[in-house]
């Protein structure tokens, strides 16, 4: 019988879809307020009265005063207010405090639950709602057709290090500069900026530029590479990851050996021997792939070790006819 937990995958995606939709929105609730506060609409040019018009019946059935009632959401997913609630991405912190060389402590209660929810989920925000995510998928399955149509697409193993020499420098030229410079090379900031710029402003900043490359990376060096290799964000979540109390565990009786899990990871972990790590996000992939259900979520503090070969698999009933032969003998 099939587990619930299979179709959570369904149910992340569907997170991610929300989170880049909500992305796209923002900006055009944003004109929209601004639009409203200045009672400028007769004033304005065909395309902002379209603009206006649509999120006014949007919004309708749900607002009285728009001009307020719209500041309940504001921001971004590097940082921003839902319906009161002040939340910022933990890097987003670091950086301030990096740059500021100092401790503002109103700005990291906004941390304290995506922090929790770390601590208990891991890497939650990298699988399920984290924008570059969404859009980094989508790429690894363009992957997939090149690979098919006998494109070059190279799967290249870096030093997974290699983050956290990131995010130390990204800090340290923080403090150097007095600037939040991680910020600049972290996907899910530069997203919510450059969707605002192309929405609000008419046209595309820097960063569009810097995360095509890493679209590039992806494809031409390493799958999945800028999340593994380099996402300073990544990086800290991986950190903080490491203490879950929530993770997916192998249930060795039930596998048989098909490595499905293996090929499904984009993170390049290997779930069919146990080794999940501080770099597994939870997304679920591997519990959805997984044709026996073998994979599931448990409540543990560690990863189990290797159990060695699954039960319903060819190695593992070799091993028993070896051991049962041996004892008749």
């Amino acid at each position: 019988m099939r587990t619930w937990q299979r179709h959570l995958n369904k149910l992340r995606w569907i997170s991610l879809c929300l989170v880049f939709g909500m992305l796209v929105l923002l900006p055009f609730l944003h004109l929209y307020q601004t639009y409203i506060a200045a009672h400028a609409y007769d004033l304005l040019p065909a395309n902002e009265r379209q603009i206006y018009d649509s999120m006014e019946k949007l919004t309708a059935p749900f607002l009285s005063n728009p001009e307020k009632q719209l500041d309940a959401i504001k921001g971004t997913t590097w940082s921003g207010t839902l319906f009161g609630l002040k939340l910022s991405d933990p890097l987003a912190a670091v950086g301030q405090a990096a740059a500021s060389m100092k401790v503002y402590w109103p700005f990291m209660l906004t941390v304290a639950i995506p922090i929790l929810f770390t601590l208990v989920f891991g890497r939650f925000f990298c699988g399920w709602i984290c924008p570059a995510t969404f859009l980094y998928e989508l790429n690894d399955n363009l992957g997939t057709l090149m690979r098919k149509a006998g494109l070059p697409i190279t799967q290249r193993r870096l030093d997974g290090r290699l983050k956290y020499l990131v995010l130390g420098i990204g800090m340290v030229l923080s403090a150097a500069m007095g600037a939040v410079l991680l910020a600049a090379v972290y996907p899910p900031a530069i997203i919510g900026r450059e969707l605002y710029y192309v929405i609000a402003i008419g046209g595309f900043g820097g960063g569009t530029l810097f995360f095509l490359m890493t679209l590039v990376f992806d494809l031409m060096v390493a799958r999945r590479g800028f999340c593994r290799y380099l996402c300073p964000g990544g990086a800290l979540y991986s950190l903080l990851g490491r203490y879950r109390l929530v993770r997916i565990q192998r249930d060795v009786a039930n596998c048989n050996d098909c490595a499905k899990c293996n090929v499904v990871c984009q993170f390049g972990l290997d779930p069919l021997r146990d080794n999940f790590g501080q770099e597994c996000n939870n997304c679920t992939a591997c519990i959805a792939v997984c044709p026996t259900d073998a994979l599931k979520f448990e409540l543990k503090a560690k990863d189990a070790p290797n159990q060695g070969p699954g039960h319903l698999g060819h190695q593992y009933r070799k091993q028993q006819q070896k051991s049962e032969i041996a004892e008749a003998a």
